[in-house]
């Protein structure tokens, strides 16, 4: 899976189309993301012990991977891809411009 947790992605497709956020989770045996601020759903959280307290909760959902596009500083969303540097070392990069992410 070529996203990973700490990138700035933007959504492509579904109900939050064009917004961007940040991964907090990344989920690569379900090929899914978890975004910061997007795919929100309600969901009803019961009381624990003393702990936390019972009610209707937003909660992010995870969203498909092909889903959302990493966000070039330079050009925007793009796609990814890899090269390797004269030590072997891997880097992802931009499919547009070709710099690295």
């Amino acid at each position: 899976m070529r996203i990973h947790k700490g990138d700035r992605v933007q959504v492509l497709q579904g109900k939050d189309k064009g917004k961007t956020g940040e991964v907090m989770f990344a989920l690569p045996r379900q090929d899914k993301v978890i975004v910061e601020g997007v795919n929100i759903a309600k969901r009803h959280q019961r009381a624990t012990n003393a702990t936390m307290q019972g009610g209707i909760i937003d909660k992010d959902m995870p969203l498909h991977v092909s889903s959302v596009a990493i966000i070039c500083s330079k050009c925007g969303p793009t796609r990814i891809g890899y090269r390797f540097d004269d030590q072997g070392v891997k880097h992802r990069v931009c499919k547009k411009c070709g710099g690295n992410l």
